[in-house]
């Protein structure tokens, strides 16, 4: 049973619905899933195709990555689920629109994920005026939150994902930029919510916990060690321990502005990109 004092929604990071079910089991609820191209290509049954050299059709790709989150959305229909565009750094705003919206027509509790790139928050800034909610993924600045705030005006339900452990991975606190973001939109209309993503360590969870992040999206084996430990809500950070990771400063920025005017580069955007796109390519044949 979800914790009545639990004030963040809690989603699933994967692509198996097997995992879905453990996962509602194991905590008695599931606010929602997030999915991505290379967690589709680690489902078990993707794998056991490719074993036996047979890849996919762009097309019947599309088609099982459909019937997968038709699945994940019967387990959860009162969740979200995210849904990734397949799109590397050339892929142009109007071929993801296209996409992400026939991908948000398969269930009806979808949010269609686009890259926090130019191409990306274009296509979001058309979608969310159609009606399509978005959750716009590998997010690593505050800029970058700011422009989704600014291409998302007047939309409903968008989310914004920073990845806390890919910064991790390059020397700095991914969990700052959960607070700065947090900190940013505290005085703005709320409506984005901050997504935490690429969760690496049940610290990070805990601590995402206590700084009051809207969402946190984890893979199996940490909702599985957070409940082992009787799903705990932190009152203090005593537990978090950066380990010398580099700080990232809060930027005061005027939400305002245009999305084109902040500054959206961010090599870690574009190398996830890549890695989502070799995934999703490594299955079409």
């Amino acid at each position: 049973m979800k914790p009545t004092s639990l004030k963040s929604k809690i989603f699933l990071d994967g692509g198996d619905p097997n995992e879905t079910k453990q996962a509602v089991d194991l905590l008695g609820f599931l606010d929602g899933q997030t999915t991505n191209p290379t967690l589709i290509s680690k489902n078990s049954q993707v794998k056991e195709r490719l074993e036996k050299g047979k890849k996919f059709f762009k097309e019947d790709l599309l088609e099982f990555y459909k019937n997968l989150v038709k699945e994940i959305s019967s387990l959860i229909p009162y969740g979200s689920i995210s849904i990734e565009v397949p799109a590397d750094k050339n892929t142009p705003s109007h071929e993801m629109l296209k996409v992400g919206k026939e991908m948000f027509s398969w269930i009806p509790n979808s949010h269609i994920k686009f890259p926090t790139n130019k191409e990306g928050l274009k296509a979001a800034e058309q979608a969310t005026k159609e009606g399509i909610r978005v959750n716009m993924t590998l997010c690593f600045s505050q800029e970058q939150a700011a422009a989704v705030y600014a291409a998302t005006k007047g939309a409903k339900d968008t989310f914004v994902s920073p990845f806390v452990g890919r910064l991790d991975d390059i020397g700095e606190n991914g969990m700052d930029l959960i607070k700065n973001i947090l900190q940013m939109y505290k005085s703005s209309d709320q409506h984005v919510k901050v997504l935490t993503a690429s969760v690496r360590s049940l610290d990070h969870f805990l601590f995402a916990l206590y700084l009051g992040s809207d969402i946190i999206t984890a893979p199996f084996k940490i909702l599985k060690e957070w409940a082992e430990k009787g799903l705990p809500i932190p009152r203090d950070n005593s537990m978090y321990d950066p380990n010398n990771l580099k700080g990232i400063p809060y930027k005061k920025l005027n939400l305002n502005k245009k999305w084109q005017e902040f500054n959206i580069n961010h090599e870690l955007t574009e190398k996830g990109l890549e890695k989502f796109a070799s995934d999703w390519n490594s299955l079409i044949g």
